[in-house]
């Protein structure tokens, strides 16, 4: 009997044990797999095979840690900045460029982690990284960022930098962010904008002198040179018109909200006075306008600056449009809930404008013309000063205009490259903005202005 209790007690053992190297057997075998697959297919013992697939594991993983000390020096070098964030916005790493923009405290070392609102107090680039985590994609933005400081003579020294960002996503749900100094750029287009203001107040006297000359002399010389005076005369009424756009830029640029004298308008009022007043142009080429919109909608705005918005514009879509065709201004009132509106396409005829509301918060205006439109390239420069159209629109301009203003120059006819900078520059003073595209149907330009401060009045 205690024979047969040994034997039993034996394989009992036995049997455990053979479980127990299965068991491990199988966890070794998942481990090689993980480490290394192809260390599977050698034919090795299990333990030899395992010390193998150890030793390659640890070899890759010093190429890779090699492979990121080598980017994160070429990224230490770089001339832009560069900041990774984990998931819970604590700051993993960031090059010496991003140090120096962001002011981030010397003492910061990697493998430090810190919140980044701890370390840099900017609300812009907080929200670029929160958006990009929300969109799951690449964002961009720019911002002015003013270093924080508890030190309040040193805050009064640092003067903003102007930042751009440009985020992208990274594994395990970290953030990447590109930082570029915008600030000498800023510096340059005003150092330059302001060589240019001081240039056309010194030129505006002496133009209006050499004017008063031509014109006394129109009625004093013999008719022969009547024609010579008059190009003359065109010219120096351009230059002056260049002037007098350019010190409109600069004054709206300084302090825009201080030279604006906002009072409620009838904006279908005044969009039909604006084409009235263009109306002898456009009947040379029998163009005519196709308004909808509702007829009692009132903006808080400047008479005289939204007046010049309209002139520019629709002076603009006269001269770039063929003849015999329409030019459309859609007015849509959008509510405070439906702002998908913006990005509804007017068809081409009629256009339907939805059902005027006493709540609505913002108008969105479309003008469209049946021209070429725009280049892919022209695009994103139509509202820079200075701004020439490709030569293909510029011909179409050329061969379409042939009009003659009688002496009355218009802003847009001077070609100053002016009239759609100060339409921007009018329509953001107003805290409004505008975008330029081509009309999917009907080819031609359409700009898109969206005003606020919108009601509408009672009939």
């Amino acid at each position: 009997m205690p024979l047969l209790d040994f034997f039993l007690g034996l394989a009992l053992g036995i049997t455990i044990c053979l479980c127990q190297r299965w068991w491990l057997d199988r966890q070794i075998h998942r481990l090689l797999n993980m480490l290394l697959p192809e260390a599977m297919s050698v034919d090795l013992p299990m333990f030899s095979r395992l010390r193998r697939a150890i030793a390659l594991s640890k070899q890759h993983q010093q190429d890779q840690a090699q492979q990121i000390k080598t980017w994160q020096e070429i990224v230490q070098l770089a001339p832009v900045g560069f900041l990774q964030v984990d998931g819970e916005n604590q700051l993993l790493w960031c090059n010496q460029q991003a140090q120096k923009l962001l002011r981030i405290h010397p003492n910061w070392r990697q493998g430090h982690t810190q919140l980044l609102i701890a370390l840099v107090r900017s609300y812009e680039l907080d929200q670029l990284i929160e958006q990009t985590r929300i969109a799951q994609q690449p964002q961009v933005q720019e911002w002015l960022f003013y270093p924080f400081s508890q030190d309040a003579e040193e805050i009064g020294d640092r003067l903003g930098v102007t930042l751009r960002g440009y985020s992208c996503l990274l594994p395990d749900g970290d953030i990447g962010v590109f930082l570029e100094n915008r600030q000498p750029l800023v510096n340059l287009t005003q150092s330059r904008n302001q060589w240019v203001s001081d240039l056309a107040h010194e030129l505006r006297t002496p133009l209006t002198s050499i004017q008063l000359v031509v014109e006394m002399l129109q009625g004093r010389l013999d008719s022969s040179w009547n024609q010579r005076l008059e190009r003359v005369l065109h010219e120096i009424n351009r230059l002056i018109q260049l002037v007098k756009d350019w010190l409109e830029l600069s004054l709206m640029e300084v302090a825009p909200s201080e030279h604006l004298s906002c009072k409620p308008l009838n904006l279908s009022a005044l969009i039909h006075s604006v084409w009235q007043t263009l109306e002898p142009i456009a009947n040379q080429k029998q163009l005519t306008l196709n308004y909808s919109g509702p007829d009692n909608l009132l903006v808080e705005a400047d008479e005289t600056r939204l007046y010049r918005v309209f002139l520019n514009i629709f002076d603009n879509s006269i001269r770039y449009s063929p003849r015999d065709s329409q030019i459309y201004a859609v007015v849509t009132p959008l509510m405070p809930k439906t702002s998908d509106l913006v990005q509804r396409s007017p068809v081409a005829s009629p256009v339907a404008s939805p059902v005027a509301s006493p709540v609505a918060s913002t108008v969105q205006i479309d003008i469209i013309d049946a021209g070429s439109g725009f280049t892919e390239a022209d695009l994103s420069s139509v509202f820079d000063r200075f701004y020439r159209a490709d030569s293909s629109r510029t011909k179409q301009a050329i061969l379409g205009k042939n009009i003659s203003n009688n002496g009355n120059s218009l802003p847009m006819n001077t070609g100053t490259g002016l009239g759609l900078a100060i339409v921007k520059q009018i329509v953001e003073a107003h805290g409004g903005s505008i975008s330029a595209q081509n009309h999917p149907e009907i080819g031609g330009a359409w700009l898109k202005i969206w005003l606020p401060k919108v009601s509408l009045s009672a009939k």
